[in-house]
């Protein structure tokens, strides 16, 4: 936890250092100013904003960070962020992606998009995620030990998009696909000799690929996915998983995903969301159960933590975007909690079964004429706390 802390502090000041140091050099005159190289120019554009609202700005940067499951691990961030024909009043679209290797041989890609095409008639929303490392597993249900019980080393592909056609107002119907596939599956104790485990192992060990449609109902008036500060946004999503498909699996999946913004005075935003995933209609493989943790809902639970039939999690983030501070407008800060379950049936649904998170992050502002953060969370757990840093808030 000290080497991960370590990596993140180390991370997070370096990009704090050359925003400030850059936006002092902006202070002086083109007389004082020595010619700066490519990468010099290249920061100052970033920091400094000189790219005019309208048009596209792309950042890349490398990373170094630390998880128990790999080590250390190395990657690189590409943003590309841009308006639908340079027109500011379409939605602010974005892509942005992570590929990352360790030193035991581990690698893996991220790619995330939302995507508004021109007057905002289409909507593209997706995901796509390959990776070759071990995740945690802890079992199912809410009765699962402290520590995890195996290592699953393992190749996991998803896919998932939405092709949205807005038919009102704000209001987008389309499909639903979803393609996940587990692979090259081991389970090993989590001991240091590595030796595969004892127990029953559960549905879709042997490795799985699914596939299903659906149907995808969302009413969206966010305009800056990013970073919004007044706004309402509804998923409604049905998913089926089915042979026809050419799927190994067959159920069905129903997802809620509710998320409010409220401007309070003239920097602050008070954001809140609630979640639900139902799966039923079928065997569901392991690693596609409703889970909770990760760097969006329930931060500071490790990704997994708990998985099940359903999930229901709810947040509030209030955020100060920014600061008052004199000597900078680019430094801002959030607190944030949350509650949430898994669970197999509706009546386990108690009371002490909740889980909680909570915490407190620093941002910093990358890009000023399209409001994009910088996002630095700490967040606190009955489990234990975590680190996340990314761009962009957590919803």
């Amino acid at each position: 936890m000290l080497r991960k802390l370590c990596f993140l502090i180390l991370k997070l000041s370096l990009v704090l250092f050359l925003g400030l140091k850059m936006q002092a050099q902006d202070t002086e005159s083109k007389a004082e100013q020595p010619k700066r190289g490519f990468i010099s120019r290249y920061i100052n554009n970033i920091f400094n904003d000189t790219v005019s609202k309208e048009k596209a700005q792309f950042l890349i940067y490398p990373v170094m960070g630390y998880r128990p499951e790999t080590g250390v691990e190395f990657g690189v961030v590409p943003l590309y962020v841009f308006y639908a024909n340079e027109d500011v009043n379409n939605r602010l679209s974005e892509i942005n992606a992570y590929a990352f290797f360790t030193l035991n041989g581990q690698y893996g890609l991220r790619i995330n998009h939302a995507v508004y095409a021109d007057q905002d008639k289409w909507f593209f929303l997706g995901d796509l995620d390959f990776e070759q490392f071990p995740l945690k597993y802890y079992g199912i249900g809410n009765t699962v030990p402290k520590e995890n019980i195996a290592l699953v080393d393992a190749t996991q592909i998803r896919i998932k998009e939405r092709v949205l056609r807005n038919v009102a107002k704000n209001f987008y119907v389309g499909l639903e696909t979803d393609f996940r596939s587990l692979s090259n599956i081991t389970f090993k104790s989590p001991g240091e000799e590595e030796s595969l485990v004892d127990f029953d192992l559960p549905f879709g060990a042997e490795g799985t690929t699914s596939f299903g449609m659906g149907l995808g109902l969302v009413y969206d008036e966010r305009h800056n996915v990013l970073n919004e500060r007044d706004a309402f946004f509804s998923e409604f999503a049905y998913i089926n998983y089915n042979p026809f498909w050419k799927s190994d699996v067959k159920y069905q999946i129903i997802t809620t995903d509710n998320r409010f913004f409220k401007k309070i005075g003239k920097n602050d935003v008070l954001a809140a969301q609630l979640l639900g995933e139902f799966n039923f209609g079928g065997d569901v493989p392991f690693n596609q159960l409703s889970f909770m943790g990760g760097e969006n809902m329930m931060r500071g639970y490790f990704k997994g933590r708990y998985r099940d039939q359903n999930q229901l999690a709810a947040q509030i983030e209030y955020r100060f975007l920014p600061l008052k501070l004199g000597f900078t407008n680019r430094i801002g800060a959030t607190v944030f909690t949350g509650i949430g379950e898994v669970f197999d049936g509706f009546d386990e649904i108690k009371m002490s079964n909740l889980k909680w998170s909570a915490g407190a992050g620093a941002r910093f502002l990358l890009f000023q004429k399209k409001d994009i953060y910088l996002r630095f969370d700490y967040a606190f757990t009955p489990d234990g706390n975590n680190f996340y840093l990314s761009i962009g808030e957590a919803f």
